[in-house]
């Protein structure tokens, strides 16, 4: 979608707009979302982050999806001057000015990190929210030390972008997430987060996330998805945690995911963007227990992502039911 046809559906007649999902779990859906809902979106974040009128923001993520739509009803609503970039890995190589607010998927992030004049326009954003992705352990820390704020969002498509957020950089970085005002949160029966933002989102939503909620019930942290649990052997553990363990000691692009097994149930199975899999399997033995270690590891020349840029968990796990491993 364009920029133009985006504004074009925004200013028609009709009281909702088409979005997708990200198909970070299969394919995409539709979903038609209230423009009502979406805008009082856009205020939530506008006031919390104290964006006023004439503030540059920067549009660099695809517009058939929420985050992109997003940014321009926040330009919108607040008042904001759009800057409008190609979506790309390296959305800050031709900026010649440093937007107020941005918002970038991790791997922008990371890319623009590893030049240093794109680093030194990322540490000018005033604020910058991450989101579409899990943030490393690595890329948390290259980010504590920023002089501005850098946020973790919490979302999805049916909450209208972000809900909660938490601090990346400073010496308010934490692991949790604060929602916003009139965002309530709790766990059901199976442990995982449901949401209720009835600005945002007409129905309390049920997600897939399994969360802890603090002491006094208001802060949340995520562990993982539910569909992302492997259950090897009648020992359940979590994808998002193993992986988390694996990238704090090594920079080799790698995706946990499992196989179906006659024995255990289900393995854990290892993909990387690495020939040599002699030095994973090693940090696999130093840093995971027994039960975590892979069966199977698994040369791919490129990890499936989504084109938000989100690990394609279905994809990988198609990719490692076809039965190629290393060992």
């Amino acid at each position: 979608m364009t920029f133009e046809q985006f504004i074009s559906d925004w200013q028609s007649p009709s009281p909702t707009i088409l979005v997708h999902t990200s198909g970070s779990t299969g394919k995409p859906k539709p979903l038609l979302v209230e423009k009502r809902r979406m805008e009082a979106s856009a205020r939530i974040t506008c006031s919390f982050l104290g964006l006023k009128p004439g503030d540059s923001a920067l549009l660099c993520m695809p517009l058939d999806y929420i985050a992109g739509k997003m940014m321009c009803v926040r330009s919108i609503v607040g008042g904001l001057r759009l800057i409008r970039v190609e979506p790309c890995g390296h959305p800050l190589q031709h900026l010649d000015e440093v937007p107020t607010f941005a918002a970038m998927v991790p791997m922008q992030v990371y890319n623009s990190l590893q030049d240093d004049r794109e680093q030194n326009i990322l540490k000018q954003i005033k604020h910058l929210i991450i989101g579409g992705g899990a943030i490393s352990n690595n890329l948390a820390t290259a980010l504590r030390s920023f002089p501005n704020a850098v946020w973790s969002t919490y979302g999805m498509t049916e909450t209208l972008s972000h809900i909660a957020l938490r601090r990346l950089s400073g010496e308010d970085a934490s692991e949790w997430y604060t929602p916003f005002d009139g965002v309530e949160v709790s766990l059901n029966q199976d442990g995982c987060l449901v949401i209720n933002a009835p600005e945002v989102c007409a129905e309390p939503l049920t997600t897939n996330d399994i969360a802890e909620i603090d002491g006094d019930g208001r802060r949340f942290r995520i562990r993982g998805r539910r569909d992302n649990v492997v259950c090897s052997g009648g020992i359940k553990m979590q994808i998002e945690e193993i992986e988390a363990k694996l990238q704090a000691h090594t920079d080799i692009p790698l995706m946990i995911t499992k196989r179906a097994d006659e024995k255990f149930g289900e393995t854990v199975v290892l993909l990387a963007e690495c020939n040599d899999m002699e030095p994973l399997k090693a940090l696999c033995h130093k840093w995971l227990s027994k039960y975590e270690l892979p069966h199977d590891y698994i040369y791919v020349e490129r990890l499936p992502l989504t084109e938000t840029g989100k690990p394609a968990r279905a994809e990988a796990l198609r990719i490692a039911n076809l039965g190629l491993s290393y060992n």
